[in-house]
């Protein structure tokens, strides 16, 4: 399975599936590009040490949104992918590749949906509102991209107790050690594997 990886940031999502894919805790699976609209991040540098082909696209360099969209589609196109995984992109997806990649698209969000989730709700915005709220168990979700916000079907989600002296960068931290770099690159294991069926809106987890 080829996969192209879209990212905007530091890349530690990435940089767990790297790992995964390096120990054969995820199976049959190659990540063909790198995708970043932000030419500074981090992430493109952990591609590049890692041998894969990292690249820019940003919408500052396209006069309109439209012109910027299709540029994307067109790029992600050019590699062929079986998946698009969304690690920490924070760029809102065009309407005409969700429709082109129905059930191939996948994202992990720092909460477990539906709390916490939604427009506004990104980085550490989550946890300040996981704390303001008072929650005692937060987490993280792994689901479907949907032309809705975070409402795609659910693949995989895990639990991350909320301590009392967090912050929302401690809270952070820890949701992505416990919870992300372990739903993310075992959903796309299961992907990967054929293990994941989707009827009505819900993921079904098959037994191997």
């Amino acid at each position: 399975m080829k996969i192209a990886v879209c990212v905007s940031g530091g890349g530690t999502n990435l940089q767990a599936i790297i790992d995964k894919i390096g120990s054969g805790e995820i199976h049959n699976t190659e990540i063909a590009v790198v995708i970043s609209n932000n030419k500074n991040a981090y992430a493109l540098e952990r591609a590049a040490k890692a041998g894969i082909e990292g690249v820019c696209i940003s919408p500052r360099d396209y006069e309109t949104r439209d012109e910027f969209n299709k540029a994307f589609l067109e790029k992600l196109d050019s590699y062929n992918v079986d998946l698009v995984v969304l690690a920490g992109f924070l760029v809102v997806i065009p309407p005409e590749m969700i429709r082109k990649y129905v059930n191939r698209i996948i994202n992990i969000h720092p909460s477990l949906i539906p709390s916490f989730c939604g427009t506004g709700y990104y980085g550490l915005k989550v946890h300040e509102g996981a704390l303001a709220r008072g929650v005692k168990v937060t987490g993280a979700t792994c689901h479907f991209v949907d032309e809705g916000t975070d409402t795609g079907p659910i693949i995989l989600q895990k639990a991350v107790e909320v301590l009392d002296d967090d912050t929302p960068e401690t809270l952070q931290r820890r949701v992505m050690e416990q919870a992300e770099w372990i739903i993310m690159p075992r959903a796309i294991d299961l992907i990967a594997r054929n293990r994941i069926e989707v009827t009505d809106g819900k993921v079904k987890i098959l037994e191997a």
